[in-house]
């Protein structure tokens, strides 16, 4: 009946999202606690659902379950979104990527004016407020807001580097670093300075520009003289004196 009445008398305490259903509430919960129940018996993988672990499963199975009715085609994205024709494999997804078009944004943030297209973007956004980090990493036990950090993270201890310019076949661990490093063939500045528009291929070397028009100095000199500095390289030459000066043991 709640589906006609639109009675949703469970909430979560966290984000204050509510459900028809009670289970709808306990599977939300993971997305707070981190908790996922599902692990897949060929690898590391796990789910907060087992809707998930099912869909996973299909990379070590092979499994395609879904028929196109016109043709042989197999595949295991049946739900395509008729603007832009990007395809989902659970029907839920192509409901929130909708959103995205219609920009629909009914998830509201409850502590900011902040709107979201979806359950599992508000989520995300309210750890800026609650400051959970719910992800932690197994090596050095960092944590982070969200996977894809702890993703890019884990890379800095494994050493891969997936992402490889074509120009120069230099490799990167994170596709920013990569988006970044093109703007040096492409000579793209897409970030411009308000003072002087002066213009910078990257959000960092403007930050540091602006502290010359600010006056900002940021960096602390650690020895006797304690003078600020807006120059990170000065930390790296004094880091690295000592062992200059010390010579060869």
């Amino acid at each position: 009946m709640r589906k006609h009445t639109g009675e949703k008398p469970y909430e979560c305490a966290v984000c204050q999202m509510k459900f028809s259903k009670a289970g709808d509430l306990r599977m939300h919960l993971r997305k707070h606690t981190g908790e996922k129940p599902f692990e897949c018996t060929e690898c590391n993988y796990k789910s907060t659902t087992a809707g998930g672990l099912r869909s996973h499963l299909r990379k070590h199975t092979g499994e395609k379950p879904f028929q196109c009715s016109e043709c042989n085609y197999k595949g295991e994205k049946p739900y395509e979104c008729m603007v832009c024709r990007k395809k989902f494999s659970v029907l839920g997804y192509l409901r929130s990527h909708l959103r995205t078009h219609t920009g629909q944004k009914p998830y509201g943030c409850t502590e900011c004016h902040i709107k979201c297209n979806s359950a599992g973007d508000l989520v995300k956004h309210l750890r800026k407020h609650t400051g959970e980090r719910p992800f932690e990493c197994t090596k050095c036990h960092k944590t982070f807001k969200q996977t894809g950090c702890l993703r890019m993270h884990l890379r800095t201890h494994t050493g891969m580097k997936s992402f490889e310019c074509t120009k120069c076949h230099k490799a990167f661990t994170q596709a920013g670093s990569l988006r970044v490093h093109l703007r040096t063939h492409t000579g793209e500045k897409p970030y411009e300075c308000t003072e002087c528009h002066r213009r910078f291929s990257a959000t960092g070397s403007l930050r540091k520009h602006l502290q010359k028009h600010t006056g900002e100095k940021p960096y602390e000199c650690t020895q006797t003289c304690q003078s600020g500095n807006n120059d990170t390289s000065s930390e790296r030459e004094e880091i690295a004196a000592p062992a200059a000066l010390s010579g060869p043991r």
